[in-house]
């Protein structure tokens, strides 16, 4: 009967994490500014954050996407202007990516039109559960990485 209570809780949560990770990537891709892809924000807001040159297989990495995935979405992202991707002068084989100018005005106003969401969301949440939530959600995301 454990195992079976087991069972239901992890069904529960993952049901849970599934169908909240679906609604919240729907409402963010319909808010964000037209031709920009959630994939795209979240790479150009990775780039701004960090603020150093990545290759596309770290970039790919920290996604946990394949680096075609990676690679076309690059591609996009430096055909729109928003990225720059030159030769490693250390390592011919290959290449390193930094946010343009551009790329952070466009991730800017991505982050302003995505923020009063994010903002209402944890507001009618409340600050306390959210905190609380978090350390939850962070063991989870290590433990997935460890095995991952």
């Amino acid at each position: 009967m454990a195992d079976q209570n087991a069972n239901s809780l992890a069904v529960a949560l993952f049901s849970e994490l599934f169908t909240a990770d679906q609604m919240l990537r729907n409402r963010l891709s319909r808010m964000l500014p037209k031709g920009m892809e959630l994939s795209h924000f979240s790479v150009l807001n990775h780039l701004a954050r960090f603020k150093q040159e990545r290759t596309p297989a770290q970039l790919a990495k920290s996604f946990h996407v394949t680096r075609g995935a990676m690679t076309n979405t690059l591609n996009k992202l430096e055909i729109a202007g928003y990225v720059h991707i030159r030769p490693d002068w250390d390592d011919a084989r290959s290449k390193l990516v930094t946010i343009s100018p551009a790329g952070v005005q466009a991730r800017d106003a991505a982050l302003e039109a995505i923020t009063p969401l994010i903002t209402e969301l944890v507001a009618d949440l409340g600050a306390d559960k959210v905190r609380a939530a978090l350390p939850i959600l962070r063991d989870l995301r290590l433990k997935l990485e460890e095995e991952g």
